[in-house]
Order: structure tokens, then sequence, then C-alpha cells
């Protein structure tokens, strides 16, 4: 399925992205009320990171995944689990069945959809009372190496933006009027990666590819050259995972 934005190059490094903090997870869950056995849709579930966590908790999981090589990575990643099934589809238009799920997410997909369409197809498919939420995992930009990794970014792309993914999305989920009140929930975690690993993640941010296909090797090359100045073998990266969600209007 065609989209805006083709994430088969990078969809191998998606495997190296970072795990949702699992405190936030616990949080959304039991914010959502949904139990084992609820039925749950995964939007732009890509390599499965947020896929997994809903499935090790026992809901049953639709992941749907437009691009077909981050889908065969995320049906690789859950092969074990028989509660989930993948399909192609998108957000704003999933192809799901009309008032099925207890809980609908968007793990780091809902920046690159058309939002307001995405709340209305979110809407239409979640059951009464079920809930929708997105999340990110933004780096902590504090940290001193994370604040080497910006100057590279911002060095080499003038004007650079994070676009949708580090705003507020109260007023975009507000605006849709299908929602009850916005709640927010964050959790901190820290990653001890393997170098070889953080450095390889790069190359799956859509966010730098976009803005910068021309110079974006030359940015993950000087992301290399700076991690690598630190010889280390594992290196410690900050998260906040960042979640917006919301219950359906009765």
């Amino acid at each position: 399925m065609k989209t805006e934005w083709d994430y088969t190059n990078l969809a191998d490094a998606y495997l190296r992205r970072p795990e949702y903090a699992p405190s936030a997870i616990s949080d959304l869950l039991a914010a959502a009320g949904v139990k084992p056995g609820d039925a749950a849709c995964d939007v732009g579930a890509g390599a499965a990171h947020l896929t997994l966590e809903l499935a090790k908790f026992g809901l049953k999981v639709w992941a749907v995944e437009p691009n077909d090589a981050m889908r065969a990575n995320g049906i690789k990643r859950t092969a074990e689990y028989p509660n989930v099934q993948w399909f192609e589809g998108v957000g704003e238009h999933t192809g799901m069945e009309t008032g099925r799920f207890s809980l609908v997410t968007f793990g780091s997909s809902f920046n690159v959809c058309d939002r307001q369409k995405a709340l209305v197809e979110t809407s239409r498919i979640l059951a009464p009372e079920g809930w929708f939420a997105c999340m990110w995992n933004h780096r902590d930009l504090e940290d001193p190496l994370q604040q080497s990794i910006e100057e590279i970014i911002k060095k080499n792309i003038p004007g650079y933006s994070y676009g949708t993914r580090r705003e507020d999305q109260t007023a975009v989920i507000d605006a849709s009027g299908l929602f009850e009140a916005v709640q927010f929930i964050s959790g901190r975690v820290e990653h001890h990666l393997n170098a070889e690993d953080f450095i390889e993640g790069w190359k799956s941010h859509g966010t730098v590819y976009r803005q910068s296909p021309e110079v974006f090797e030359k940015i993950v090359g000087e992301i290399r050259q700076t991690v690598e100045a630190l010889h280390r073998d594992t290196i410690m990266v900050p998260y906040t995972t960042r979640i917006w969600m919301a219950q359906k209007k009765r």
C-alpha cells in the first residue's frame, strides 16, 4: 500500500530502535481498563515494538502496517504470539471492522497520518467507551551525547524541524470532537545499547531522512564518528515515552 512516506529502506534499521518505557505502557493499559483477551488495533505497527507489548499483556492484536518490509519484520518478531494478526492498511483507512476494538494505538506513527482523518477512522473502529492512544519515544536532549547529535543534525539541515512528533497532541485530539478529555502519560527509561546498534538505529530516523535524503548518510557518518570517539562498547541513552490518550465519546 502506498503512503506519502516510504519506509522500505529504513525497515531493518527500525529493529534497532528502543522499546517504550514499561511504566508508561503499564499506565496506559491500566487507564484504558483493558484486560487480556480484549481486542486492540495497533496502527502503523512497523517492526512491532508496541505490538509486542500489547501481545505480551494478553490482548488480541490486529497489527496494521502499510509498508511490506516493515510488516515482514513485524511478522517475524511476533511469530510466537498467536494473539497477533497482521494486515495492510493506513491510519486513515485501516480496513478494520466498525466498533470492534477496546483500544486503538499509534506507536510513533500518528505524526505521519492525516491526524484528523486518522481520528475519524479510530472512532469508527473503536467499541463504545474504547480508547485511542498515540505515543513516541523522545530522546533526552539535555544528555551531552544527544546534544552533540543535535548539533550534527542542525548543522547539516538548516531549519531542521521535528514535525509534529514532539508536539502536544491534546489540541488535535480535542479538535476532532470525537473523544473525551485527553490524558497525558509519560515514563522515563534508560536504554543501555550496544554502540553499533545505536548508530545503526539512526538509519531508521524518518524525520531526519525526509528532510535530508541527500546528506542523510553524511549525518549518520558524523554520528558514528561522535559515538566511536567515546570508545565505549555500550552507551546509555535516556528516553521519555510520552503518551496522549482519550476515550471515545459516548
